[in-house]
Order: structure tokens, then sequence, then C-alpha cells
């Protein structure tokens, strides 16, 4: 407990470095105790480390934490989403951080791979590259392997070194950070820190394993091994451990290179919507869809096929999900208000009580003035958040999955209309909804079959499956906000506040115990 002090006093300092809590106090005030416990650690303040003050004021604040690091980063990241504790301006603010680092050499990207997939198959990679991308967790290097004589491009992503126990004493000490706040401010308890936390190092530490971002990207591919014009690179599982993963070397353009795109004859219009198209076909025909489409993770291959990359976060909707969320889409874009109204109902997503008239009438407070709007103003990702913001007067429940399908849906739709302003988000969405639901039963009279939760079991791949166990787990946890009171991660959880519990209770007796020492002697 000494040393996650010490840790603490070392991140304290960063943060009194950078002009952070400035920046944070515009859009939220920080307790009195906080700005205090800061001021202590900035003693020796040095003007040398701060950003450059003509920067935009999110820039900067995003330049401040990834100066800091692998845990600063990813706690601003995860913060981001969540506007309930850090409010919608700060929030936004958080939405660019980037997790762009400095690389390891090649030199201890060798050591890693040969320590971690022996000498054998190290020796059988050929022309390893320098790092080609860097980012918080990892960096890639491009090589060459021998898959069954052949020879193939491949990326080699790789963990930075001592990356875990680096992240793990660092988000232990602001564990720790955080409990001693609402310790001292009884009205932060409502915010859950400690939990918002722990969640954080759960949600990193299996991320930080790439055997469970290998497994996600395998189930991806075989889900869309049929969509035409979509291609997730093949992973290869002799060359991949839990600090090492290889797949296929992609050589195609970024998205965000729309003008090179159409210099090399790319339909940029056709592929904004078939990068929506797929990503409503993955959400409601799997269940099983890439949670982190951003322009940077988008590439467009020599044949034209659409190749998503990074697979660390996913997103996973049960039965139910998926026809509430066809549903609902479809209702909208039908304008049959009363249909959407009546699926709340049967789902049980509404008490029975609630007259249907009146929901209905609630949701088409939502979609006529949506329909009104110019193309380019139309959101199905902002349509759903309404919608939840509406229904909850109707004491609707929380539905988790969809509030992470919902938020990369906006950031789809954004990635769309960079490649095509004028991309109509509900005459692309309807041929998918529609045909989905002619494929299955009647959704409305048969909702109630499907409202147990189903996180399906991968039987495709015959390895890892207690990886893919805790990556569902991590993926609900990071939906819903909270630790389910039956995990293994709830009990450790406890486990933790027990730790500091009684550190902050030897702390106490020690003071006491010096403060009598003191009095007797003095």
């Amino acid at each position: 407990m000494i040393k996650k002090l010490i840790i603490l006093f070392k991140l304290g300092r960063k943060i009194a470095k950078s002009d952070i809590l400035s920046i944070i106090s515009k859009f939220q005030e920080p307790p009195l105790v906080i700005k205090i416990f800061f001021k202590i650690l900035s003693f020796s303040f040095s003007k040398n480390d701060r950003i450059n003050p003509e920067m935009e004021e999110g820039e900067r604040l995003s330049k401040s934490l990834e100066s800091m690091g692998t845990t600063f980063i990813k706690l601003g990241q995860f913060l981001a989403t969540r506007p309930d504790i850090i409010g919608d301006g700060l929030s936004k603010k958080l939405e660019n951080l980037q997790d762009k680092l400095p690389p390891f050499s090649l030199l201890q990207a060798k050591e890693i791979i040969k320590n971690d997939l022996g000498d054998e198959t190290y020796n059988s990679i050929i022309n390893l590259s320098e790092p080609i991308a860097a980012a918080s967790i990892a960096q890639v290097h491009k090589a060459q392997i021998n898959d069954n004589g052949t020879i193939k491009d491949v990326a080699i992503k790789i963990l930075r070194p001592d990356i875990k126990r680096i992240f793990n004493e660092e988000i232990d000490s602001i564990m720790l950070f955080a409990f001693l706040v609402e310790s001292l401010i009884k009205k932060t308890k409502r915010l859950k820190l400690v939990e918002v936390v722990f969640l954080l190092k759960e949600i990193t530490n299996l991320e930080m394993d790439l055997r469970f971002e290998a497994a996600a990207a395998n189930e991806y591919s075989e889900n869309t091994k049929n969509d035409i014009g979509f291609k997730v690179p093949q992973i290869y599982w002799n060359f991949t451990s839990e600090n090492v993963m290889t797949l296929d070397w992609i050589d195609g353009i970024s998205i965000r290179e729309t003008e090179e795109l159409k210099k090399r004859h790319f339909n940029t219009d056709k592929i904004a919507e078939d990068i929506i198209q797929n990503f409503l076909r993955h959400a409601v025909r799997d269940g099983f869809f890439h949670a982190d489409m951003h322009q940077g993770n988008i590439f467009i291959d020599n044949s034209g096929h659409i190749v998503p990359i990074d697979f660390g976060i996913m997103g996973r909707l049960d039965k139910m999900s998926k026809r509430f969320l066809a549903e609902i889409l479809f209702g909208f874009i039908q304008r049959d208000y009363r249909k959407v109204a009546e699926v709340h109902l049967i789902a049980g997503l509404v008490p029975k009580n609630v007259p249907i008239d009146d929901l209905a009438q609630a949701l088409r407070s939502i979609g006529e003035p949506i329909f009104g709007q110019a193309v380019k103003d139309i959101s199905g990702g902002k349509l759903l958040k309404q919608l939840f913001d509406v229904t909850e007067k109707f004491n609707m429940q929380t539905q988790p999955q969809l509030l992470m399908l919902q938020k990369t849906m906006v950031v789809v739709e954004g990635v769309a209309r960079k490649l095509n302003p004028n991309t109509n988000i509900w005459t692309t969405s309807k041929p998918i909804l529609e045909n989905w639901l002619k494929e299955t039963k009647d959704p409305v009279t048969t909702l109630n079959e499907t409202l147990k939760n189903t996180s399906e079991v991968i039987k495709r791949l015959p390895e890892f499956p207690e990886i893919m166990d805790k990556a569902n787990q991590a993926l609900t946890f990071l939906a819903s906000g909270e630790i389910p009171q039956n995990s293994n991660s709830y009990t450790a959880l406890n486990a933790k506040k027990t730790e500091m519990i009684a550190f902050r209770n030897q702390s106490i007796i020690g003071i006491l115990a010096l403060v009598i020492f003191g009095l007797l002697v003095f």
C-alpha cells in the first residue's frame, strides 16, 4: 500500500505539471479537497512541461492526457463514455483523445516474440520491419510468415514491454485516490468512483490479452465471410499469444483519404452506403459488431473491399436487443409510432400500465421533427439517444447493450458522411432492416420468446473459450457501466475495498499513535 501512495504521488505530480485541473474546472468545479491535494503535490511546478496554451481547450486536454501515458489515456477514453459522471461538455472534449505514443525498439519487439512464441516460430518470421504504428498498449510491425508453404504478408501486433505491471500499479493507485475522495467527500459516493476505476481496470486488462482480440476477430470473420465487399483479416493462431497477435497485412487506403479513393476510381458514395449497411447487418443479424469504427480503423483494399482493423472493442447484442433495435428503427422509418410503442410494451421495456397512445405520442414527438430535417442532419444514433431520453420518463428499463450501439452508430454515420455528405441514413438502413425482419418470425407477436439474454458460446473457436467468456463479461461491463453482483469481478472489487478500508483504518490508528506519543514525550 505504501508503494501505491508513492505511485499516486508521482501521478499527482504529472497532473500538477499539466493544466488538466484548470480545464476541467471550466466544466465542473473539483471539490476543494482535491484542489488542495494537487496543490500540495505540485510543490516543484515546472512550466517547461506545459502544453502550448494557444491550443484549443479540448486539444490541450487531450495532449496533456496523452503526455501522461497509457493509464491516463485509457482513463480519459473511458470517461468520455460516461457523461453521467463528468458532464456532457467535458465528455465531448475527451472524445477525440488519441493513444499514439513513441514506439519501443525493434530489438525489444523481437525479444517479446521469441519469448512468447518460441525460437522455432520466431525463426520462421521473415523481414520483421521497424514499428509502423504505435499506440498506448501495443504497436504494429509488418512481416512475412510461411503459412503451409505460402509466404504471406502479415501485421504483427505486440504489447508494450511491462505494460500490464505499469498499468495495474498506476490504476490501483488511482483507485486508492478514488476511495479517499469518496471517504472524504460523501456526496461523491453516488458517482461510484471506485467502481468506475475498477471497471476500467477489468476492461483494459482484457484488452492487454491479445488472444481476446484475436478470438473476436476470428468470430467476426466467421460471421461475415459471405458478406460481399466486406473482408476481415485472417488470424494466424500459430503466431498468436497473450502478447503477440498476427493477422493478414492489408494493402489498402484508409477511408480518411477520400481524394485518394476518388483518384483510384472507387465510388465513395457506394462505400459510405456499404459501411452503414454492413454495420447494421452485423448488429441485427449477428448481434456482434465492431464498436470502434472510426476512420483510422477502416480501409479499402485493392479489390474495393471494406476491411476493418483493430478488434479490441466489439459490441454484442442478445436476441431480444436485436429485435428491439430492428423494430424501433424500422418503425420510425415507416413512421408507425404505435407499432414502436407496442414493441416497448410487449418486450416489457416499459410498465404494462403505460397508456400505449401516450407512449406513441411521445415517440411521434421524436420522429416527426427528424423527418422534417435535411438529409444530412438525420441520424439513427441520435434518434436512439432521444428515444432513451423520452422513454425514461415512462420508466423504461435501461438497455446497456443499445447504448454502446447508439454511440457506435453515431461514429459510423459520421464516417459515412465524410465520404458522402448527403448519405441518407433512412434510405440506406431500410433494406437491411426490412430483409432481416422478413427472414424472422413476426417480431411483435413472438418477442417474448427471445427476452432471455443469450450470450452465444463461440463453438467455432477451438481455442480460448475461457478468455471469450471473460470478453463477453467485459463487453457487458463496458456497455452497462456496472459490475454484476454475481460475478468474480464483483468479489475482486470487494476485496480491493476491504484492503483500502484496512489501510485507511491502520493509517488513522498510526496517526493517533504518533499524536499520543508526541503528547507523552513533549
